[in-house]
Order: structure tokens, then sequence, then C-alpha cells
């Protein structure tokens, strides 16, 4: 049995980062009376909103680049790269709330975490063709 505990912890906590982002939009329609189903109304709770899709668009790049890059690179390389990408949509979305203008620090280390894992994952997916 291949266990794969970094990557799991990881998804974990991307799993909890989204549940965090989804309360806040909660509490921000709530805060700013912006009644379902709008998806606007007023500006903190439209970037409250788009810290949640983005990190949910975010998270559909991550979760299978994660783990193809731990099956068949390794467990300790996609658990760091996971908590690289946890730790810069965290900043993205401190910074989005406060100036939607300084976001692109956070996004650019989640970016790039994504990037080398779903690099990663190709390189070794295309060596194991390639081996056959």
């Amino acid at each position: 049995m291949t266990t794969l505990p970094l990557t799991s912890l990881v998804t974990l906590l991307a799993v909890a980062l989204m549940f965090w982002t989804a309360i806040n939009v909660g509490k921000a329609r709530a805060k700013y009376e912006v009644k379902a189903p709008a998806t606007s109304g007023h500006e903190m709770f439209d970037r409250a909103y788009r810290i949640q899709m983005n990190t949910l668009e975010s998270a559909m790049l991550l979760l299978p680049s994660i783990w193809i890059y731990a099956g068949l690179v390794g467990d300790l390389g996609a658990g760091v790269s996971g908590a690289i990408w946890i730790t810069g949509r965290i900043w993205y979305a401190l910074a989005y709330q406060q100036d939607p203008a300084k976001r692109g620090p956070g996004f650019g280390i989640s970016f790039l975490a994504i990037a080398g894992m779903w690099a990663g994952g190709l390189w070794a997916a295309v060596k194991l063709l390639i081996a056959q």
C-alpha cells in the first residue's frame, strides 16, 4: 500500500481553506446585506466573493496536479509544493480583502507552486511512457 501522508494533509488543509473562504462570504453577505442569490452589491462583499471563487478555480488546478505529482514523483515534493500553494492563497486572500491591487504576490506564489507540480507530473508521466 502506498501512503501519501503529506499530500493527504495538504489536501485537507486546502479543503479547510475553501471552507474558510465560504464562511467569509457568508459573513460578508450578512454584514453588507447582500441578499441571495445576488453575487455583488457591496465592494467588500464583492472582494470576499471573488476571493472564494478564485480560490476554488485555483484548487481545480491544484488537486489533480498535486496528486499526479505525489503518485509519480513523490509525497515530500507534493506536500511542500502544496504547502507553498496554501501559503500563497492565504496571502492572496488577505491582501485582496485589504486592497485588490496587492493580490499579485500571493497569486504568483500559488501559481508557481501549481506550475511546478504540473510540470513535474507531466515530466514523470512522459518518462514512464517512454520507458514502456
